[in-house]
């Protein structure tokens, strides 16, 4: 297929700018909230606890449903109205004069920010099973590039109004949407296609269709956790540094475009090299060491110096999801790629309805005046526990994969 590499590069694009709007918000949303709550930090981490949950409970609710219809349709459209959806969600936040608004755009930015479940099975259908991890990675690089200039940028443009920020991600997202209505070609082979089903295409029929793939089903328990325990980073990170490290915002940017830089380095380079050598596995395993250890450090550092020290440990963790992700993706035909992604974004929502309000509630409840003992890190605690019995899950569901997958041996290093 002659439009694979152009396609991937465009699929990399996309999700890169999408996190760079998102990134130029992040040290900006809290402390927007905030300012609504009257400067009270607990008060403010609850309602952004509640915001990001709204947000994920509307992705739990659609993205089914955009990953069936993108098996139907073809992924191209289902990606292009998600971009112009979430381009005018920016400027409704940029706009919005009450914390009603703040919702009314979390929920619209729900159903339509699913884009990366078309985009997953986008680069499923254009790379061969023992490629899927490497490309999956590539998603992983992208984050890591929007948050290597967003938050940064972000926190430099909310010194110009705490308001800015959602304009330009809006025009940045509206910029990229029409840049793929002119060059994105249609990924999903007319063969491959399948009939809508709104049995499959609900969220709790999209859950229990996993029921037919037993290694994909306890592989996405596995992923369900580590989504659980991610939840306690944007829903805290800024509010956690703020409270213990005094961090501005531009420092916070600094400390997100750091993770964001790590995360390039990983996802983009390093998790093709540890899968090469170790199998998807081992490399499964490997980052989910190291993310029981990295959640740990964060909760446990008393200086701001630590937390740059672990995002650069930690970082190797990123491995993991893309060999999980490679792992689940294998044991699935082409015409159901669409709809594993859908399942897979749906416990991705679920998991982040329930992870920021326990993540945010935990933080306000340990540094009020109410808890027994003080500790601003418990929420990170919560999260390294949680990704430890992920381990211990996944360990467990290799047991039912066979000895002859790619994964089970080391691929052999291309030679460069």
């Amino acid at each position: 297929m002659t439009v694979r590499k152009p396609a991937l590069g465009f699929i990399f694009v996309t999700v890169a700018l999408d996190i760079l709007g998102i990134g130029l918000i992040i040290p900006i949303l809290p402390r927007l909230v905030k300012s609504f709550e009257g400067g009270d930090a607990a008060a403010a981490s609850h309602v952004v606890g509640t915001l990001m949950a709204l947000y994920s409970l509307m992705q739990f609710i659609f993205a089914p449903v955009l990953g069936s219809l993108s098996d139907r349709f073809g992924r191209r459209p289902i990606i292009l109205l998600s971009l112009l959806g979430s381009g005018l969600d920016y400027f409704l936040l940029a706009f919005a004069p009450n914390l009603g608004w703040f919702f009314l755009a979390r929920i619209i930015s729900g159903i339509t920010g699913a884009n990366i479940t078309a985009a997953t099975a986008y680069i499923a259908d254009v790379s061969p099973p023992e490629k899927r991890a490497a490309n999956f990675g590539m998603i992983g690089a992208a984050f890591g590039l929007g948050f290597i200039i967003g938050p940064v940028v972000g926190g430099l443009l909310g010194d110009f109004g705490l308001r800015v920020p959602f304009m330009v991600a809006g025009g940045l997202t509206l910029l990229n949407w029409f840049y793929g209505l002119l060059v994105l070609p249609e990924s999903l082979a007319p063969e491959n296609r399948r009939g809508f089903s709104w049995g499959r295409s609900n969220p709790v029929g999209a859950l229990l269709d996993l029921r037919r793939h037993p290694v994909a089903l306890g592989l996405a328990g596995t992923y369900f956790l580590i989504n659980i325990a991610h939840g306690s980073l944007p829903g805290t990170w800024v509010l956690y540094t703020d409270h213990r490290f005094h961090w501005s915002a531009a420092e916070t940017g600094l400390s997100l475009t750091i993770v964001g830089i790590m995360a390039a380095i990983v996802q983009g380079g390093l998790t093709r090299i540890v899968v090469q050598r170790i199998g998807e596995r081992k490399a499964a395993i490997l980052g989910l060491i190291m993310g029981t250890v990295a959640f740990s450090v964060y909760g446990l550092a008393t200086k701001g110096w630590m937390v740059y020290a672990m995002i650069v440990v930690g970082s190797i963790g990123g491995v993991m999801g893309p060999a999980i992700q490679a792992l689940i993706s294998r044991s699935v035909g082409a015409n159901e790629q669409g709809g594993i992604q859908g399942s897979l974004t749906s416990l991705s929502s679920i998991a982040g309805i329930i992870g920021p309000p326990i993540a945010t509630a935990l933080f306000a409840h340990f540094i009020s005046r109410k808890a027994s003992i003080y500790l601003p890190g418990a929420a990170f605690f919560f999260s390294s526990a949680l990704v430890f019995v992920a381990m211990l899950l996944a360990l467990r569901s290799f047991r039912k994969l066979p000895d002859t997958s790619a994964s089970a041996q080391p691929a052999p290093v291309a030679a460069k």
